[in-house]
């Protein structure tokens, strides 16, 4: 009797599943949106290495022109930061940020930093920084994208549980971005949804298969930083291991304590009226990058892809390399123009790594990868993240545990360091901003 009851509730619900017109509008939608996700991701791609190839041609130190971005970059910059004030705001810096700031509103609010208008903004303007020359990446700005992709499906499909689809628009752009589809799930789980709830799984599992999918019909299957064929070995090669995850967590640390103390005064001071503070903010930014990329024969302009890779692929990086990446990723992350750090802190990280491994005497491309796991795993405080995103980025399964070592004590110097992570401290700031447009808003007119 039990069996037959049993049966027959689980046929009443399968129809009822499968003939509700509401559920499977609610499916197309989401699918759609997943799908879309991962075509903007693939066209925002080509357009971001458009960008680079064009700045660097016009910048080509052999046609004379090692000068130009002295002058390109502050006033891209200007641009950049005073379009993305006046006609999108909140679509500065990062992005995930302000998908985890979302995520803590409630009802209309979710909309503030995830709709439409800033979802175009956001990519056009990364473009435009990259075309500019600044050290920015697509990865945050994608998760933003993806996350207000996710919004307007739930708007349109008529779903209501919007903070797991700000969560599976998320992964998926992560996933869809740099063909990680681990790291995408990784990452919402750990960074994004501290609160993950089972409900989530199958939204998030579902947008980063459709996503991925539509990524690799486009682009197929790739390696973003290639593949190294170096082996850590035990015990020769741990004092790289262990070498590599303490200096990655004090200097990502050093990084996470810059941007947010710069962070926070830069927002003080423009808290007083003054039409000009954006600009003056981006022009200042923007100068410190075209110096800092001229006087490295222009390595750290952009996301430093190709140095970065050839890290990885065992060439030996110059020796500072790693400290004039790091200076340009952060004036470009404080600068107020859109733009994400997942791509140029590793390469920050590969140049770590590289120097170290020149010191020790160890194989370049074991050591830019051990590099990029402890510095990343110090700036984002994510360390399964940063353990699974160099793992599918570089295609180094044999290394798994000492890439998952370098990333904990990344992470474990950094915590001791700097107790606030980076995203959720840069993350609060926008919530607030939020609350207190909210609050403006609620007040009457006197």
């Amino acid at each position: 009797m039990f069996w037959l009851g049993w049966r027959k509730g689980m046929v009443r619900r399968s129809r009822a599943l499968l003939a509700s017109r509401r559920m499977w509008r609610m499916r197309l939608v989401f699918w759609c949106g997943a799908l879309a996700i991962g075509l903007v991701a693939t066209v925002f791609a080509y357009a971001s290495d458009a960008a680079q190839h064009i700045f660097f041609r016009l910048t080509d130190p052999r046609s004379g022109l090692w000068w130009l971005p002295l002058l390109i970059t502050p006033a891209g910059f200007v641009a950049c930061a005073v379009i993305a004030e006046r006609f999108f705001p909140g679509s500065q810096g990062s992005g995930i940020p302000q998908a985890m700031a979302a995520r803590r509103l409630e009802g209309r609010a979710r909309f503030t930093y995830l709709t439409m208008r800033i979802a175009v903004g956001k990519f056009f303007l990364t473009v435009m920084g990259l075309l500019c020359g600044a050290s920015i990446g697509r990865e945050g700005p994608t998760v933003q994208i993806g996350a207000a992709l996710m919004m307007l499906s739930a708007r349109l499909g008529g779903m209501s549980y919007a903070r797991g689809l700000i969560l599976a628009g998320s992964a998926a752009g992560i996933a869809a971005a740099f063909n990680t589809p681990l790291a995408g799930i990784v990452f919402a789980i750990e960074e994004l949804g501290r609160a993950y709830s089972a409900r989530t799984n199958g939204l998030v599992l579902s947008a980063v298969i459709i996503a991925g999918i539509a990524s690799l019909a486009l682009v197929g299957n790739y390696t973003y930083f290639g593949v190294s064929d170096a082996v850590a070995m035990f015990p020769s090669d741990w004092p790289l291991v262990i070498l590599s995850g303490v200096c990655g967590g004090i200097l990502g640390a050093a990084f996470s304590i810059a941007t947010l103390s710069l962070t926070r005064s830069i927002r003080r001071w423009r808290s007083v009226p003054g039409r000009w503070k954006a600009a003056i903010v981006a022009g200042a930014a923007g100068l410190v990058v075209a110096i800092v990329g001229v006087a490295a024969g222009g390595a750290t302009f952009g996301t430093s892809y190709d140095i970065a890779r050839g890290g990885v692929e065992g060439e030996t990086l110059p020796a500072l390399f790693f400290a004039a990446k790091f200076v340009a990723t952060l004036a470009s992350t404080v600068s107020g123009i859109p733009g994400g750090l997942f791509a140029p802190s590793l390469a920050v990280g590969s140049g770590l790594g590289s120097t170290i491994g020149a010191f020790l005497g160890s194989p370049p491309g074991l050591a830019a990868i051990l590099g990029m796991a402890g510095y990343f795993a110090g700036v984002v405080q994510a360390p399964m993240t940063a353990f699974i995103i160099v793992l599918e980025m570089t295609g180094t399964q044999t290394n798994v545990i000492a890439i998952m070592t370098a990333s904990m004590i990344g992470y474990g110097v950094s915590r001791l360091i700097a107790p606030e992570p980076l995203y959720h401290g840069l993350a609060r700031l926008w919530l607030a901003d939020a609350l207190r447009g909210q609050r403006n808003q609620g007040k009457p007119d006197t």
